[in-house]
């Protein structure tokens, strides 16, 4: 079994990390494991953790009235998932529910906010990261929006 600090750096959020930044990630990280069905946090609640998907598959989802939950995107083994715990108030803008058995690595949120804090060059190389999963995360639900309303109504 591969230990916790060779997890982080083969998982593809961390490729091309300094030494240093696997040490400091690696201080603040544990694996976890979620059965199929199993949340890894719900909409509205307190944003602690990062995670980085190992294995599996997770579903986001978030409460629509009168629908109920929705699944907005899936993400699978290889994604980075979670950035509210970077933003104030710290809350989860949606659910996430794995999907498969699925394996993560799960980062606390307080100790990585207040280690880029600390130390800038890790923080802006950080943000960088989590920015570009955003950033795809938002083209990805871009061409979800154009295939919806480019179907006939």
């Amino acid at each position: 079994m591969a230990t916790l600090k060779q997890m982080i750096v083969k998982h593809p959020f961390c490729k091309g990390l300094s030494p240093a930044c696997f040490q400091m990630l690696e201080e603040c990280a544990k694996s976890e494991r979620f059965e199929a069905g199993q949340s890894l946090f719900q909409e509205g609640g307190k944003a602690d953790t990062f995670y980085l998907i190992r294995t599996g598959q997770v579903r986001l989802d978030a409460f629509v009235p009168g629908r109920g939950s929705v699944t907005v995107q899936t993400v699978s083994a290889g994604a980075a998932l979670g950035w509210s715990w970077l933003f104030p108030p710290y809350q989860w803008h949606f659910g996430a529910h794995a999907n498969e058995i699925t394996e993560v690595v799960a980062f606390n949120a307080e100790f990585l906010r207040d280690f880029s804090e600390a130390n800038h060059d890790f923080g802006y190389e950080l943000i960088k990261r989590v920015s570009s999963v955003m950033l795809q995360r938002l083209q990805e639900t871009r061409l979800l929006l154009v295939d919806f309303y480019a179907l006939p109504h």
